[in-house]
């Protein structure tokens, strides 16, 4: 017997199949995860001494061109950064919608500060001179990063196109719509003497590394330089900054983002302060849908 070979069919007249084998079960289920996920590791975005960084980018796969961009600086005691440790975190976020690039900086043993910053601004720039080859509008771009990252993204948002700048940096503009500071240190000085687990004085301490490898209470003018909000200016528009804190971070003491929130009050400037009940440093209420709809919220409302 011919069998009729059947033309294809569109979408709107393709007919469900009625069959249900024995022992087999009907279900009907929608999708919520949002837009599927493109993933292009190892994006080469400069080499600096003797470091070569890169981006790894995600971007939705929908049929916009002009997506917001989330540029995610991975923490790290400002050592050399474990970049996927958000991979899950950053993954649902693309899937609503946003572009993520998660940045690579140079460790502080290679390069103390102020190199995490400036290589978050010339990550910035390198993407915004290929905003549509990365399918993202230029002018909606977001900064967020936790712990140091959450630092690296306070002092490369603050000060926008002002120093700290790399000379090899892109013609640009570095500055950015919105920051998420997930439990960044800001005030590297008074670490030392707020309860923590860790310790924030010697040469060998994160801290210590940040300034040069030298002892962080020895050196109170290098401290005072990577104290993000040294940088706000009544002048200088900020742009608006989330804070996420745990009360009880163990490495990264609750104290140091009322620092930050209370000079940003005092300043004027448009701030969000969240602080999780119990939670320590990037656990115990961080990896939520909870708290990535509190971000989520956040940048549909400024970018």
């Amino acid at each position: 017997m011919t069998r009729e070979i059947l033309p294809p069919y569109t979408r709107e007249s393709f007919p469900e199949n009625p069959t249900l084998p024995e022992g087999a079960r009907s279900v009907r289920w929608q999708d919520s995860f949002g837009f599927g996920v493109a993933f292009r590791p190892n994006i080469v975005y400069a080499q600096r001494d003797g470091e070569t960084l890169h981006i790894h980018y995600l971007t939705p796969r929908n049929d916009r061109r002009d997506n917001p961009l989330i540029v995610f600086v991975q923490g790290s005691a400002w050592f050399r950064q474990d970049v996927f440790i958000h991979l899950p975190e950053m993954i649902r976020m693309c899937q609503k919608g946003y572009c993520v690039a998660l940045v690579e900086y140079r460790p502080s043993t290679t390069a103390p500060f102020p190199a995490q910053a400036e290589d978050a601004k010339a990550a910035i720039r390198f993407l915004r001179a290929r905003a549509e080859k990365y399918r993202f509008d230029p002018e909606r771009v977001a900064l967020w990063g936790d712990s140091s990252g959450g630092h690296t993204v306070l002092m490369a948002g603050i000060t926008g196109d002002d120093w700290p700048n790399h000379p090899e940096d892109e013609e640009q503009s570095a500055a950015v719509k919105c920051i998420v500071d997930w439990y960044g240190p800001t005030v590297v000085s008074e670490m030392a003497f707020e309860p923590s687990a860790e310790e924030h004085a010697s040469a060998d301490c994160p801290e210590g590394w940040l300034i040069g490898h030298l002892p962080v209470q020895e050196h109170p003018e290098l401290a005072e330089k990577t104290i993000p909000q040294r940088y706000l200016r009544a002048d200088k528009p900020t742009p608006p900054i989330l804070i996420m804190h745990g009360s009880r971070d163990m490495t990264v003491n609750f104290q140091q983002s009322v620092h930050l929130y209370e000079t940003l009050r005092a300043q004027g400037k448009t701030c969000e302060f969240i602080r999780l009940e119990g939670a320590d440093h990037g656990s115990g209420g961080f990896a939520c849908e909870e708290a990535l709809a509190a971000v989520d919220a956040f940048l549909r409302k400024h970018l």
